[in-house]
């Protein structure tokens, strides 16, 4: 089946530039918008997926989804940290495993507002484990016993009273910031002090969880399923990278939800667009299209030729909003986990996936928008269209 050359597609889309760029223009808002949402849902995942790690277990209370509502008894955690063979023990003797205290607390915003900030209490372990990922880029780690801090660094110039030398005052107690630290993953959005301490101003007797180095080649699987069912310390057993992957699930749910409705509402106004653009190409060539038909080119071949055209302004428009998109790329925002309803600091993340969907989105776009003037142009008889010239 003989089709026009594809440069005469391209060509009338030259010559009918303004019809060509509105719905580019269209097309490529479109696309963007809906690739910025997936660029912010793919910056939050990354977040949680780097700094999740396999040979770290985490132990909540049974029926938690995280360690906001997880509640440890101190003798429950000792039982746990000592009497679990899956755990490594160091040369000492000791077990690679530490009870931490978590909490949300409001904090005021640089830029106005308050925001609910991670407060996590840890003993000396916890940063014992955290190595080599946690780094102290300002300062010094804060002493056991001592009214101390340190602030991950995505908080400063973002939350008030979080640099280095600053006092953030926790109920009526002032703990003085001595150090900045970095940490893959969203641990960087946190403030740490000593455990005791912080358990003593917060009014909190118990831990939120317990964290342990395991042993190479220990059954995670098993000691879960043990674990559950346990008379004296029924627990929830997941590595930190099974945790950390379950806090998304809330936030990517709900952008996956708005940027399919942005997709439908915006997409539905994109498609009238093109539909429009190219219902008036068709008026304006049905000389061409009366010659091409007397030339010998089946209704087919110019439906084809059509949709074609239509597809070209899809990817124009698909290109468009992935130049749109890309300066968002490394930008940093803040967002609030559902999960554990506290602000996380991250940036948005403009990976291969959220460009290739863009554009595919775009395809689909102009393809729908040309399908209608498509079979206009196909169904049009050679006498009536040579009739109007």
């Amino acid at each position: 089946m003989r089709t026009p050359p594809l440069v005469y597609n391209f060509y009338s889309l030259l010559v009918r530039w303004p019809s060509t760029l509105l719905t580019t223009a269209s097309i490529g808002s479109t696309v963007a918008v809906i690739a910025g949402v997936m660029a912010l849902q793919q910056g939050f995942a990354s977040l949680y997926e780097l700094g999740g790690r396999d040979d770290i277990l985490v132990f909540l209370r049974p029926g938690a989804t995280s360690e906001g509502e997880s509640a440890f008894p101190k003798d429950r955690a000792r039982i746990v940290m000592m009497e679990t063979p899956e755990i490594l023990f160091d040369k000492a003797g000791w077990p690679m495993a530490a009870g931490e205290l978590y909490l949300a607390v409001r904090r005021a915003k640089e830029d106005g507002g308050e925001t609910n900030v991670p407060i996590r209490g840890v003993p000396q372990t916890s940063l014992t484990l955290s190595a080599p990922r946690l780094q102290i880029v300002e300062g010094r780690a804060f002493a056991a016993g001592r009214d101390e801090v340190m602030v991950g660094k995505s908080l400063v110039g973002r939350i008030q009273h979080c640099r280095l030398g600053d006092t953030i005052r926790i109920n009526a107690t002032g703990f003085k910031v001595v150090g900045i630290f970095s940490y893959d993953g969203p641990f960087q959005s946190e403030i740490w002090g000593d455990i005791d301490r912080l358990g003593q101003v917060l009014h909190r007797p118990t831990l939120s969880r317990v964290v342990a180095r395991a042993r190479p080649g220990a059954d995670v699987a098993a000691l879960a399923k043990r674990l559950e069912s346990d008379k004296r310390v029924p627990v929830k057993v997941m590595t930190e990278k099974e945790y950390l992957e379950s806090q998304t699930k809330a936030i990517s749910w709900t952008l996956w939800l708005l940027g399919s409705f942005l997709a439908v509402v915006m997409g539905t106004g994109a498609v009238f667009t093109g539909t429009n653009s190219m219902l008036a190409m068709v008026a304006a060539r049905t000389h061409e299209i009366g010659i091409l038909v007397t030339l010998g080119f089946r209704p087919v071949a110019i439906f084809s030729s059509f949709v074609m055209e239509s597809i070209f302004l899809g990817l124009a428009g698909g290109a468009l909003g992935c130049l749109l998109v890309l300066p968002l790329h490394g930008m940093s925002t803040g967002t609030t986990n559902f999960q554990t309803f506290t602000e996380v600091a991250f940036a948005f993340q403009v990976r291969p996936i959220v460009l290739v969907t863009a554009v595919g989105l775009a395809t689909v776009l102009g393809l729908l928008g040309g399908l209608f003037p498509a079979w206009r142009a196909a169904s049009a008889k050679p006498v009536d269209v040579l009739r109007r010239v």
